[in-house]
């Protein structure tokens, strides 16, 4: 009788491991990256304010004059005004001073 030698048995781990490798690199390589990004863009949405000066996913330069819940008013021209919703805004090329505190009078004088 002629014995052929079998391979080795119990080899299914193997394939089991490469799938999970496969999904563990696809997690950190796409959607971790594109998870992030998400919360960039809403942080940036929740945060405009009037004088922002943006730019909309169309390629629309403007300036928030206003803001309600899901949109923001862009003034686009002198006198010119447009509604968007908040998702559309791309990104915040110039953010709005923010309004200096007074300076009371008795400030400039200096004690000695």
């Amino acid at each position: 009788m002629n014995h052929i030698a079998a391979g080795p048995s119990g080899g299914g781990i193997t394939p089991i491991l490469m799938i999970v490798l496969l999904f563990g690199v696809m997690y950190f390589m796409m959607i971790r990256p594109q998870q992030k990004r998400r919360r960039e863009a809403e942080s940036m949405q929740s945060g405009l304010g009037p004088g922002d000066e943006v730019v909309t996913i169309g390629g629309l330069y403007g300036t928030v004059t206003g803001i309600e819940d899901d949109t923001v008013l862009i003034e686009v021209a002198p006198g010119v005004q447009t509604r968007y919703a908040r998702a559309a805004i791309a990104r915040v090329t110039t953010r709005a001073e923010l309004p200096s505190e007074p300076v009371s009078e008795d400030a400039d004088t200096v004690k000695e």
